[in-house]
Order: structure tokens, then sequence, then C-alpha cells
């Protein structure tokens, strides 16, 4: 299973842009999603996550800005950016903490997936 991100691109501050992320490879099902960010110098930390209820938590830095959601038929999340700021520049990346994918005729447990990341840079 793979994880693809898209929508990243250069914003002046107080625009929107929107990301999206889609799991391929034959997922069955999909627990939990998330956001995280790693800007030039800095840790990678959580932006936002989302769970199979739809039940999001969000980094204290972005509530009331971001939006997460998910479909869940297409194994996909989505990051809804409005309001960015300079700080926000980063890299973008999305997370899948556990799912159950296809192999064969059999299902199978995974953990930890990654995106490759997408460049968010926000202009002031």
């Amino acid at each position: 299973v793979q994880l693809e991100e898209s929508g990243g691109g250069l914003v002046q501050a107080g625009g929107s842009l929107r990301l999206s992320c889609a799991a391929s490879g034959n997922p069955f099902s999909i627990n939990d999603m998330g956001w995280y960010r790693q800007a030039p110098g800095k840790q990678r930390e959580l932006v936002a996550t989302i769970d199979g209820g739809h039940i999001a938590n969000y980094a204290d830095s972005v509530k009331g800005r971001f939006t997460i959601s998910r479909d869940n038929a297409k194994h996909a999340v989505y990051l809804q950016m409005n309001s960015l700021k300079p700080e926000d520049t980063a890299v973008y990346y999305c997370y899948v903490d556990r799912l159950l994918y296809y192999s064969g005729d059999f299902l199978r447990d995974g953990t930890d997936y990654w995106g490759k990341g997408t460049l968010v840079t926000v202009s002031s």
C-alpha cells in the first residue's frame, strides 16, 4: 500500500490550499489517517488526525483554520487549509497508522504508512 499526496504549492498569506492523499495498492479499510508537517530545521509535527468515525483532532496552531476530512470509499484524506500563515510553510506528509489490505485472497494487516510529502510555501 502506498500513500500519495497532492495539492501543495505556493500561496500568499491569508490564502487557501487543499491537500489530498489517497491510498493505493488494494486497501480494504483504514484506521486513523492524518497529516503531519516538517518545516526547515524543525522536527516533524502533528497537524491533524481523523479516525474511521470522522472524529478529528487538531494541533492548537491550526485549530479554526484547517479542516481534515476523509472519504472511506476512496481511501482518501483531505486537509483544507485556510487563512494560511508564513509559519505554515512546510512539507506536509500524509499518514496512516493501521490498515487492512488485500494480498491475493487474503486480508493482511499493515502499520505506519507515510506519503512522500508535498511542499506548502506561504509567502508574506
